[in-house]
């Protein structure tokens, strides 16, 4: 492991743990084949689904990977109402699991920035590709520059572009660093970025602390996150959107990933039942 890259002292033991009702195996199973089969949709569909106009098209991948999470037994919860927003908004997010991809897709479709390994990835590697994801070479720092300016002309170019700044993912009890270098590039496009809060939840009636099960945390390999999230009955991805930053207004890159932390790093905020979507 390079010791220069974002760490987190989240393991799949100690994190990802499920205290909650469970799923029988008859029942788990029916899930995690009703997810990998609208993952293959997703990648089957995707050429054909790039032919549409604009407008269709986001509302088609919206209702595609709101699909993905609920086949896969998770429930979705939209905190605060998503505006319409310029061409070339960054949305950023913590990340804590590998279903934060469809999460923030059923709200923010865009232009994912993912590590290049989820190239490799079954199923979500090749739609990853199909879908125009910005791929980083995380272990080559010299290749950082030209990452900060494909993400920069993707904004310009009117792409919404998705990206996670901790760099790796976190169980959601706690939270990493926001890297600076993809604000530098909303800054050189002069976007606007959209901060959003993903949390997991196990109780959907009293949204009390973060779920574990869906953690996907340290070296856990993915077939056993998806089993635990299959497994564990009554989860809720809960996202919260949160007020847009122009990216002109902060004076670098370090101040606007502050900025941006903190706000999403802040989830106290108090909303009104108005608000709330499923």
């Amino acid at each position: 492991m390079n010791p220069w890259l974002p760490a987190s002292p989240c393991t799949p033991l100690t994190c990802a743990g499920h205290d909650g009702r469970t799923r029988g195996r008859a029942a788990a199973v029916v899930l995690l084949l009703a997810g990998c089969a609208f993952i293959l949709a997703g990648v089957l569909g995707a050429p054909f689904v790039l032919l549409l106009g604009a407008v269709r098209r986001e509302r088609l991948i919206r209702l595609w990977a709101y699909g993905v999470v609920r086949a896969f037994g998770v429930r979705v919860r939209v905190i605060g109402r998503p505006g319409a927003g310029a061409p070339g908004m960054l949305v950023v997010a913590n990340h804590i699991s590998w279903l934060d991809i469809p999460l923030v897709a059923a709200v923010f479709p865009g232009r994912m920035l993912a590590k290049s390994e989820i190239r490799n990835w079954p199923l979500l590697g090749r739609l990853a590709v199909v879908g125009g994801t910005l791929f980083v070479e995380r272990e080559r720092f010299r290749a950082l520059p030209t990452t900060v300016r494909d993400i920069a002309a993707a904004l310009r170019g009117g792409s919404r572009v998705v990206a996670f700044p901790e760099g790796t993912t976190w169980c959601g009890r706690g939270g990493g660093r926001f890297g600076p270098a993809v604000f530098q590039a909303a800054i050189d496009a002069n976007a606007t970025v959209q901060p959003v809060r993903i949390t997991y939840r196990a109780a959907p009636a009293e949204y009390t602390a973060p779920a574990g099960a869906a953690a996907f945390v340290g070296d856990d390999p993915l077939i056993a996150s998806l089993w635990r999230v299959v497994t564990a009955a009554g989860l809720t991805a809960e996202i919260r959107v949160l007020p847009q930053i122009p990216a002109g207004d902060c004076p670098d890159r370090r101040a606007l990933a502050r900025l941006a932390q903190t706000a999403v790093a802040n989830d106290s905020a108090n909303l009104s039942p108005e608000s709330v979507h499923h």
